[in-house]
């Protein structure tokens, strides 16, 4: 590996963002930082796909990832969230939270400009000059109509900066193939709840998670469990939370997580369009996941 140490080793929240008609509600974001913090969780990413990056304005953006910096102060590493579909704009995000104290940055593949795999080279060569930290490749095709190949992981994996992968493409033969080649130098992490024992089982170094914003202490269980060998037990878990994983994600992510999150408290189900919350039969659902699991909902 290109560090002594990966980033982190487990589970990093994808943190959502409280907002309400009026911006950001930073004293919720406070308590729900230290709330995960006391749970064990073992990193956060702030501004990220959950934490509803593409609504926010430039400047909530920049100002969420200080506070959350300046809020956690060292207590686990915090992973920003700097991607864009345009590199100068991804570029200059990466280079504020740089500076205000992110641990390492995550940037998604550009969306909706479509380019092709040397693109996607350039693009993130670009954006690791500029960084002073880590840098997180964030693969979800799903969203952003583009793919990283395993071969191109490959080129990527030549940049100093460059250090793992947020693996959210749901073609486990691909994820395969990408260990094979790049394994021993980027720490890979599963992009996919579902995925949290498969990609560990691979070597993977751990989860960036949206299950874990709902119950960050279970989460950690499951990492826990399978670093200190007991794959069977972790397996356990993973089967375990599966119906309140389908449930966060049976309408476009973060709007289950978010009303899931304000069932217990933790904020508003307040999202801004084109997002809208939950139908309410899905709702329910999700509410009956959550109390087969003794949550107070």
């Amino acid at each position: 590996m290109k560090q002594n140490h990966p980033i982190f080793r487990g589970i990093a929240t994808a943190l959502i963002t409280p907002t309400t008609p009026t911006g950001i509600d930073y004293d919720r974001f406070g308590r729900l930082i230290d709330w995960q913090i006391q749970q064990g969780i073992n990193a956060l990413v702030i501004c990220g796909t959950t934490g509803e990056s593409s609504t926010l304005t430039d400047a909530e953006h920049r100002r969420a990832i200080a506070f959350a910096c300046e809020r956690v102060n060292g207590r686990v590493p915090v992973i920003a969230g700097t991607g864009s579909n345009e590199t100068d704009y991804a570029v200059e995000l990466t280079k504020s939270a740089c500076a205000d104290g992110a641990d390492a940055v995550l940037v998604v593949t550009p969306y909706y400009n479509k380019t092709t795999q040397r693109g996607l080279v350039t693009m993130y060569n670009t954006i690791a000059d500029a960084s002073t930290k880590p840098v997180i490749l964030y693969n979800v095709p799903s969203r952003t109509g583009i793919g990283i190949e395993p071969a191109t992981y490959v080129k990527l994996a030549e940049h100093p900066n460059i250090a793992a992968i947020k693996e959210a493409n749901s073609d486990i033969s691909k994820i395969v193939e990408t260990f094979s080649l790049v394994g021993d130098r980027l720490d890979i992490y599963s992009g996919n709840d579902d995925q949290i024992v498969p990609i560990l089982s691979m070597g993977g170094a751990g989860c960036i998670s949206v299950l874990s914003n709902v119950i960050p202490a279970e989460t950690v269980a499951i990492t826990q469990r399978f670093f200190a060998g007991d794959v069977a037990g972790a397996a356990q878990l993973q089967c375990r939370y599966m119906p309140l994983i389908r449930a966060l994600f049976c309408e476009s992510n973060p709007i289950p997580v978010k009303a899931a999150m304000a069932a217990l408290g933790y904020c508003d189900n307040y999202l801004r369009l084109p997002l809208v919350p939950m139908e309410e039969d899905h709702y329910q659902g999700m509410l009956q996941r959550m109390r087969e699991l003794g949550l107070p909902v």
